[in-house]
């Protein structure tokens, strides 16, 4: 191996030599040190290639946060294989695409998701159980002797399909590197100032990259004291943090709102939390402030992204929020970004344009996707698809993603735009904009809403009109019982699309 190699694993090993009997990690009943962990890893890893995995294979993983879901992914690392990670929710037609196009030989998933797998069509060519089943990955990676292993790993090498979240079409597999994933873990540590004192609980899922290579990764990389929790379950956030004094936390907006805004918020002691960190999409006000009233001394943080990126691309600070409260900040230790218009150029100060990005963090591509690997990564930069204005000391505040743009008319309207005004209603809890087919217009403004009191469709209008241009108010409201989201709270546009009435 060369030694100037920093890979996924050795994030881990290094921190097990520091600190080799301080607990890693809290999961369940189970407790890790560093050294346990560390040696779980290369018994896993060892058990995958007793299995037949070789460096390069792709091995799939199918199941909710545990502490055998980490040991799968490091134990990939560490033996060269690709990890898949894959939302638990998904079944059908959907996880069957995933596992044959991302071609895993192997997949790995709970006993208790069993039932998908079986449904599939086309079955996987093997199916080991990560926990809680004879013959597990955590069984074997628990005890016996650490085995000697001969694969040979580089910084270069792939170690995840990081599956983008499919809003607008099929999701693509993003070719994360080892060295890809360890630059931006270092610029997760730098930009939320993490230290092995901040006991964060890890409640999202870990298939997604924001709970495992935002802030699960980077923390095991400065050596804290990690508390994994199996989903996000609201009541049981807010126990552990007053029980453990836990005192940092990253939750989806779609998991602080409905956490503020619970009962057993305003009555548990959780002066403990130092830290909180969103992502995803905007933290509505309201909810922000009921945070930091309730908790003085909470340092805030917005996170944005994409899964690409690994996925983090800025960040705004807890003392920026007040001035900016609307900007995902500005891009951390190794990113650079652009803000540029139709022509390639860069956009003006308080200009919109799309972000492009250059950063070792980026992925190599899409897997199996020349076309759309080629389609993003021109000029010398990669493209995002996200629509952002850039203000005079270099923030960013998203407006849309390019393909959520309506073009009615002839003239583009942002479906966030429209989004915002509709939010000003009382009556409004949630609201999702998006261009239908239209005979006249091309497209019209359509919004999808869910309601917390009784309003009209026809009020709604008129008062998104009383905010709007006449062209950007919506042409039609569509009320529904609840907004389609994926695991990590981002809106499934592609989903509404479906459901206009033709």
């Amino acid at each position: 191996m060369d030694p100037r190699s920093s890979t996924v694993d050795g994030v881990l090993a290094r921190s097990a030599r520091r600190t080799p009997d301080r607990v890693a990690l809290h999961f369940a009943d189970r407790t890790w040190t560093y050294r346990e962990l560390d040696d779980a890893v290369t018994r896993a890893a060892g058990y995958l290639g007793e299995l037949g995995v070789s460096a390069g294979d792709r091995v799939a993983a199918y199941g909710r946060n545990s502490d055998a879901y980490l040991l799968a992914f490091l134990g990939c690392a560490r033996l060269g294989a690709v990890h898949v990670p894959i939302n638990y929710a998904l079944t059908g037609e959907e996880l069957g695409y995933l596992v044959e196009q991302s071609g895993s030989r192997l997949l790995l998933i709970d006993p208790a998701l069993a039932g998908p797998v079986a449904a599939l069509d086309s079955q996987p060519k093997q199916v080991v159980p990560l926990r809680d089943a004879a013959g597990s990955l955590l069984e074997r990676a628990r005890t016996g002797e650490l085995p000697e292993l001969t694969s040979t790993v580089a910084d270069t090498d792939l170690v995840q399909l990081l599956y983008t979240s499919g809003t607008t079409s099929r999701p693509k597999g993003a070719m994360m590197t080892h060295r890809a994933l360890v630059h931006e873990y270092v610029s997760c540590v730098h930009a939320m100032a993490m230290g092995d004192g901040d006991d964060p609980l890890h409640p999202m899922p870990l298939y997604h990259s924001a709970g495992m290579h935002c802030f699960l990764m980077p923390y095991l990389m400065v050596g804290a004291v990690n508390h994994l929790m199996e989903a996000p379950d609201i009541p049981e956030i807010l126990r552990r943090v007053e029980d453990d004094r836990l005192g940092a936390l990253f939750l989806a907006p779609t998991v602080w709102v409905p956490l503020a805004n619970h009962a057993d918020f305003g009555t548990r002691d959780l002066s403990s939390l130092r830290k909180a960190f969103y992502g995803a999409s905007i933290m509505p006000g309201p909810v922000l402030a009921r945070l930091r009233e309730h908790l003085p001394g909470l340092a805030v943080y917005n996170c944005f992204g994409q899964s690409e990126i690994g996925p983090l691309a800025t960040v705004l600070q807890p003392e920026e929020h007040d001035e900016r409260p609307e900007s995902c900040g500005r891009p951390v230790l190794f990113v650079e970004l652009r803000v540029i218009d139709d022509q390639g150029d860069d956009v003006e100060p308080g200009g919109t344009g799309e972000v492009v990005y250059r950063s070792p963090q980026l992925c190599e591509g899409y897997w199996d996707k020349p076309e759309e690997t080629a389609e993003a990564f021109r000029d010398g930069w990669f493209h995002s698809g996200d629509l952002v204005r850039i203000d005079e000391q270099g923030f960013i505040t998203v407006v849309d993603r390019i393909k959520d743009v309506i073009n009615t008319g002839g003239v583009l309207v942002a479906s966030r735009e429209v989004e915002d005004a509709l939010y000003t209603h009382e009556a409004v809890a949630e609201a999702a904009v998006i261009g239908v087919p239209d005979e006249r217009w091309i497209e019209a403004v359509a919004a999808f809403v869910v309601l917390k009191g009784e309003v009209s469709s026809e009020e709604l209008i008129a008062h998104a009109r009383g905010r709007l241009a006449g062209y950007k108010t919506p042409k039609s409201i569509h009320v529904v019982d609840e907004l389609p989201r994926n695991q990590s709270g981002k809106l499934l546009k592609r989903v509404l699309r479906d459901q206009v009435p033709s």
